[in-house]
Parts: C-alpha cells; sequence; structure tokens
C-alpha cells in the first residue's frame, strides 16, 4: 500500500486524484462502484504492480479526493467515461485493461463502446456488460427497493444526514454484504435496515473503514447519489452496443445483485454473449458482492491469468 503513489490530473477543469502504481508499459485501470472509491482496489493493484503492470485507480468526480462537478445533479455516465479519457492522454497511455466494479462496469461499458481503440481487454466484477440505457429493475420491486429510494431526490439525503459519513459507509457495506436485496418497509428507510450492533464483514477491517469514511467526509454523498442512481434513468443508447474486447465477468454467488429481476437469465440464457461475445464468466460461490476485496487472492489470480491471455 506504501509503495501507491497518489496524483492529481486536471481533467474538464476539476482536479481528479488517481492511485498509481506499477512501471509496466501494460496499463491496467481500476474503475470503482458505490460506496467505493480507489481504496476498494488495494488488493488488485499491488497484484498487477508485482506482475509487471501498471495499475491506475481515479476517484470519480465528486469521489475520494477528486473534486466535485459543479452541478453534480447534472452528472453522468458520459461525463465519467470523459474523465477517464482524459486521464489516460494526460498519462500518454494509448491502451489499457479495464476492470470495474459495479456500476463502474456502466462506464467501463460505454467507455469500450465509445473508445474501443483505447481497449485491450475488460474484467467486470458484481455486474454484468449490459447493453447502455435506461435501467428500470425498480418497476418490477417493491417500492422500498434501495435503488427507488435514494433515486428520490431528499429522500437518501435525509436517511443519511441522519448519520456521519463513516456510519453510511459501514451501513451500506454490511447491506451490500447479505445476499439479500436490501428493501425497506413503507415506515423505514434504507440505513434503518442495519441494527447499529451488527459486525462488519470479517474481511471488512475498522481501518478499511476509517479509509472510506475520511474520503466520504471529504466529499459528501452528493455527487455519489447522482451516479449511479439518478443518473441510470437518463442514460442513451449508442448506435452499436457490442463490446468487442475480450472480457472476463467475475460474480459472487452470494451477490444480492443475483436476486435483480432478469440478471440470473440473461447470463445464463446465453444472451449475454450477445452483447460481448468474446466473454469468460467465473462464478465464485461464497463471493459476495464485494468478492475482490472479500477474496483478494482468488479474484487477483483470476483477473491476472486474463491479463496475461491478452497481452
Amino acid at each position: 500500500m506504501e509503495q501507491i503513489q497518489h496524483k492529481y490530473i486536471t481533467v474538464q477543469g476539476l482536479k481528479l486524484h488517481v492511485a498509481d502504481i506499477g512501471t509496466g508499459s501494460d496499463v491496467v485501470v481500476f474503475l470503482h462502484g458505490f460506496p467505493e472509491i480507489w481504496y476498494s482496489w488495494r488488493h488488485q493493484m499491488v497484484a498487477a504492480a508485482n506482475a509487471g503492470f501498471r495499475a491506475i485507480a481515479p476517484d470519480y468526480r465528486g469521489y475520494g479526493l477528486s473534486d466535485p462537478p459543479p452541478q453534480s445533479e447534472k452528472t453522468s455516465y458520459r461525463d465519467l467515461t470523459s474523465d477517464i479519457l482524459g486521464i489516460l492522454d494526460s498519462l500518454a497511455i494509448p491502451k489499457a485493461f479495464l476492470i470495474a466494479k459495479d456500476f463502474g462496469v456502466g462506464v467501463a461499458t460505454l467507455f469500450s463502446l465509445l473508445h474501443p481503440e483505447r481497449v485491450v481487454g475488460v474484467v467486470t466484477i458484481g455486474l454484468p456488460i449490459m447493453p447502455p440505457g435506461p435501467r428500470k429493475t425498480g418497476n418490477y420491486l417493491p417500492e422500498g427497493f434501495y435503488i427507488s429510494r435514494w433515486q428520490e431526490p431528499g429522500r437518501a439525503e435525509a436517511d443519511f444526514g441522519r448519520l456521519d459519513a463513516k456510519t453510511v459507509v459501514r451501513n451500506v457495506y454490511i447491506l451490500f454484504s447479505r445476499s439479500e436485496i436490501p428493501i425497506a418497509a413503507e415506515d423505514q428507510e434504507i440505513m434503518d435496515l442495519v441494527d447499529p450492533s451488527t459486525p462488519l464483514p470479517l474481511w471488512f477491517s475498522e481501518e478499511d473503514l476509517a479509509a472510506y469514511g475520511a474520503l466520504y467526509e471529504k466529499s459528501g454523498f452528493r455527487t455519489a447519489l447522482q451516479v449511479p442512481y439518478r443518473a441510470i434513468r437518463e442514460e442513451s443508447s449508442v448506435a452499436d452496443p457490442i463490446v468487442k474486447a475480450p472480457a472476463l465477468f467475475i460474480m459472487g454467488g452470494k451477490d444480492y445483485v443475483n436476486k435483480f429481476p432478469g440478471i440470473e437469465d440473461y447470463i445464463n440464457s446465453g444472451k449475454i454473449k450477445e452483447f460481448v461475445p468474446d466473454l469468460e464468466i467465473v462464478f465464485l460461490p461464497e463471493g459476495t458482492h464485494f468478492v475482490q476485496e472479500q477474496s483478494p487472492e482468488e479474484v487477483n489470480q483470476l483477473i491476472l491469468t486474463f491479463l496475461g491471455k491478452h497481452i
């Protein structure tokens, strides 16, 4: 961890924080999800660098140590995609592997479709590659579905605002580590689903939580609620939705996302390969939504094997 360097790159007028380790000419870009930041890739970055790759992990605009955009409520997936392009250009990186988690998969997908010449391969964790377009998962789940609640202007802000940032991250980590979709009752808020006495997952330490908490104290949750939760209703499609780069999809068998309407069928029926023809799928039976932090050695080996095949 102490070998990881930190720098700021100005893109579209914003100072974006980038963690950077390794000196190899083959580059891996790690794209985080929510409630994550660059730190959630700590295990993978060190492993990639030790294997001879250069590993970089940005905080998206409005996340972690990166500047917030002037109008968080107008931030889109395309903005984040443009930021990644700006980072690669600034660092003079012609092509890179993309490794993405959770909603970072949407960023990696859009980048791969808009800039295919810049992508060597794609690894996604926790969500499969899907064609860009509005997501309507909440239409098939109860009103208390966490995404539906967080899309409501002001509701998540009020819910999160009762707690400090560290506690919000703690609660979300506990909720998202379970195999059940977080759904609140009518008279509950999402934060009420976690009892304060509930311990952290065994693989997530108090030191880890403190690192996350400090970064969210700085950034707040304003941009994080916009992208992904509110922006997923607005994303426009692209003319050719086929990701042509080789891809690896890693999914935990106990990831609650498996229970989203249509997800298992999309993966198991083979429909996913209509959009990602050159795809390998690996399920880790005990894996949760944070499988890269829960089982880093197993995930690192899968990633390094994939990278080695496609250098």
